[in-house]
């Protein structure tokens, strides 16, 4: 009896381990299961106010020294925000540093008086209107299925059938993309830079998340339709990050496709799996979740668990896939070493579609500062494809060419 009593204790120990194992396996499903869908729900949902973390520690008449940090010791030209985002001023190059702190050139203050103590960051923006460019301009309404979104129009000297297009990537407004507005004015092109929903400045849309391009492309769109009444013949589109992939979903959706004649990209999301993967593995989550996170968002569940009005199709937006589908001229142009949206889908692109695609890999630079480390060369490149495409360059130059 007493074998017979070990038995049945064995045979409840072994049940309970059993149980145990199986309610740890329960946990770790629903564990893996929601961080995925906070995985997914980040990807699609705007970010608030960015964050503030350098401080200014002294000034000097041209001369600012902040605390360190990989931000602060970038090379090139910047925005720097300052005091709660209140002051803005520009930056240049590093002048002086230690391990705890950055000397840099102050080269001007456009509102604010900053003073040790203050909040900072940088930004890549450099202008915050196209006056700060010595252009005129305009504050126009693009009307779009959701109501008004604002939008700058730089008129060319002279009148211009050919228009530019110029579109923000995500979590920004319209001043990013002004670094580029000066080539195209100086090329006879009028400009639009545009809004559009969700970025804070146009209306949001009733889900108030992100289409990561598929949905956004519709008040591009609409701009094109402005363009159109307004005379244009002919559309250039410019795409910042997941500005990119927005005019990648124009130029394959629009109802003005026949416009479209040509793209410029500057580090564009060309697909969002390796979007995925990279901060994925930046926040390290597995990567069984950052694709469980990826099947959320194309899923009919979209809209219960991260609230899209509508599943995402990732396929769609992988332009890796559809490159034979591309038929326009385009200009792209990467940082090798882009932290936020890597560089190997817009270098397979240039192979898969030399044909087409014009390269132009920088390195140091980072994400969307390319002007800012280089702006002559970022500049030039821009100048000479436009003269290229506007039939002002050499006629039998290949349409791709792709340089390191």
């Amino acid at each position: 009896m007493r074998g017979a009593g070990r038995v049945r204790v064995a045979a409840g120990i072994i049940s309970g381990v059993a149980i145990g194992a199986a309610a740890i396996g329960v946990i770790g499903l629903t564990l893996s299961a929601a961080l995925s869908v906070l995985f997914a729900r980040r990807l699609v949902t705007p970010p608030g106010r960015a964050e503030s973390g350098l401080r200014i520690l002294a000034l000097g008449e041209s001369t600012i020294v902040l605390s360190a940090s990989v931000e602060i010791r970038a090379p090139g030209r910047f925005s720097l925000w300052f005091a709660d985002q209140t002051g803005h001023a520009r930056i240049g190059a590093v002048i002086s540093q230690s391990s705890r702190w950055v000397a840099r050139e102050l080269l001007s203050v456009q509102f604010g008086e900053p003073k040790p103590g203050d909040n900072a960051r940088t930004s890549g923006w450099f202008y915050l209107n196209p006056a700060d460019l010595g252009l005129a301009f305009s504050d126009v309404d693009i009307e779009t299925e959701l109501g008004p979104a604002p939008a700058w129009l730089v008129p060319a000297a002279q009148p211009s059938s050919t228009w530019a297009i110029h579109v923000h990537g995500r979590g920004v407004q319209r001043p990013e993309t002004l670094r580029a507005i000066t080539e195209f004015y100086d090329a006879g092109l009028t400009s639009l830079s545009v809004s559009y929903r969700n970025d804070t400045e146009a209306p949001d849309s009733a889900d108030r998340r992100y289409g990561l391009g598929s949905t956004e492309y519709r008040d591009v769109d609409a701009a094109i339709s402005y363009a159109r009444a307004a005379g244009a013949e002919r559309i250039i589109l410019m795409g910042w990050s997941m500005g990119g992939a927005t005019v990648l979903q124009t130029l394959m959706r629009s109802a003005n496709r026949d416009m479209i004649v040509g793209l410029v990209l500057d580090s564009p999301v060309v697909a969002w799996g390796p979007i995925l993967q990279l901060h994925g593995a930046i926040n390290r989550i597995p990567t069984p979740i950052q694709r469980a996170a990826q099947a959320v968002l194309g899923s009919e569940q979209a809209q219960l668990l991260v609230g899209t009005e509508n599943p995402l199709d990732f396929p769609a937006m992988n332009f890796i896939d559809r490159a034979d589908e591309l038929d326009r001229p385009i200009l792209l142009m990467h940082s090798a070493d882009d932290a936020y949206v890597p560089v190997e889908p817009s270098r397979a692109l240039a192979e898969l579609r030399p044909d087409i695609v014009t390269y132009e890999e920088f390195d140091t630079a980072g994400h969307t500062r390319l002007w800012n480390y280089d702006s002559e060369r970022w500049l030039g490149t821009i100048r000479t494809w436009l003269s290229i495409q506007l039939g002002e360059g050499t006629a039998d130059k290949p349409a791709g060419v792709a340089t390191k």
